[in-house]
């Protein structure tokens, strides 16, 4: 049988870290049972990268991927972003007419749209990889005014994308139940959801051969805004250094540094006490490695019910336990449910005080590390999340 042929859409480009742990990582898992091809957008930065964009080359194609790079537009923010559709649909259209390609998949809204417009031009099956409920987001971040008519018109895409779907993946249990209950799909046939959580390269991020850091070490990896309430990690840093004096704070972050350093100075944490350092995602392990537990708190809005934060499954990969809260995807269920970590019940003083002192008993616990990690095997393995994607691509083209 002739192997099935993928056109992989992604709004995101394939240089950035995301694309390469968040598609490409899956993807050259996968060419042994499909022909895929990736149309990504890239920023002009990365792709003036030369080294990197080649080092990219040859990586995928030994993986056996076809990459077709396009270029990201970003202002005036709605006729770029129509151009880079327009792009995806005619080169997604030709590629699937040149090569045979009978299934689209596509990454978030934008390539979704594509995709569906490919859909109607060419007759493939689409898959709907919604990463989050994309206009809630960008409401609960306050970048559109609620009910306006940018949130309002994504909404009817919303709909659109889900009714002429032939398959849908979200990132949570919690999302999933959410979609199903939406008037227009309640009740109603429609195309089948499956939950792929955000997963890590579990083969990268592992447990140290080390032994357990001393001090204790809060670590926190990533961007620390919109999103994250990282006043709240520091918050609960403060309670943990009243029962640990020499704790200290490891913060990998790139582009807010300065940022962290007034939040920080803001809660009186002493410099000394205080960490902050970059890495390119090849040193990202070594440093979570370097944490007795990870935080990761995050505004509980209602888009969050659908997100999965990569650092979730980074930290238990490595056996670090994680400092989180109620209200974020499926997060609960992970930390408290499946002994991971300690999900904040609300951000109350004697709420923080519950959550430090278990943390602390966990980080102590030398049973601790060989848990987590075999909870984020259980579900945040790449390989477990290729297998899935794997099954869905064959069923949609048979």
């Amino acid at each position: 049988m002739t192997s099935p042929g993928v056109l992989y859409i992604s709004y995101d480009g394939m240089l950035e870290p995301l694309g390469q742990s968040q598609v490409l990582a899956y993807v050259e898992r996968l060419t042994d049972t499909a022909r895929v091809h990736i149309v990504s957008f890239e920023k002009p930065a990365d792709w003036a990268d030369l080294s990197r964009r080649e080092a990219l080359r040859a990586r995928m194609a030994t993986a056996g991927v076809t990459w077709h790079p396009l270029t990201y537009h970003k202002r005036p923010t709605l006729p770029a972003t129509l151009f880079d559709l327009a792009q995806a649909v005619v080169v997604g259209t030709w590629l699937c007419a040149r090569h045979g390609l009978g299934i689209v998949h596509a990454r978030s809204y934008v390539a979704a749209l594509a995709g569906w417009m490919i859909k109607l031009l060419t007759g493939a099956t689409l898959l709907f990889d919604m990463r989050g409920l994309w206009a809630d987001e960008r409401t609960d971040g306050g970048i559109w005014p609620e009910g306006g008519r940018l949130y309002r018109a994504v909404k009817r895409i919303e709909k659109t994308l889900l009714l002429g779907a032939d398959h849908i993946v979200t990132l949570t249990h919690a999302s999933k139940s959410v979609i199903e209950n939406f008037p227009y799909l309640r009740g109603r046939p429609h195309a089948p959801i499956s939950v792929i959580p955000t997963c890590a390269d579990l083969d990268r991020f592992t447990i140290g051969d080390g032994a357990k850091p001393q001090p204790f070490t809060l670590g926190y990896l990533g961007s620390i805004g919109t999103w994250y309430l990282f006043d709240e990690v520091l918050a609960c840093f403060v309670l943990l250094r009243a029962k640990r004096p020499d704790a200290r704070l490891l913060v990998i972050n790139r582009n807010e540094q300065d940022l962290v350093q007034e939040r920080a100075a803001a809660f009186a944490i002493p410099p000394e006490a205080i960490e902050i350092t970059g890495a390119d995602h090849a040193r990202v392990p070594e440093q979570v490695r370097r944490m007795s537990a990870g935080a990761a708190i995050i505004k509980p809005v209602f888009s969050k019910i659908a997100s999965a934060p990569t650092k979730l499954a980074e930290y238990l990969g490595c056996g670090v336990p994680c400092l989180g809260n109620v209200g974020v995807g499926d997060m609960e269920m992970m930390l408290e449910d499946e002994g991971a970590g300690v999900a904040l019940r609300d951000f109350s003083d004697a709420e923080r005080a519950r959550a430090v002192d278990r943390l602390l008993a966990m980080a102590d616990d030398p049973a601790t590390a060989a848990h987590c990690r075999q909870v984020a095997l259980r579900h945040f393995s790449v390989e477990t999340g290729a297998e899935d994607y794997r099954k869905i691509w064959l069923g949609l083209a048979s």
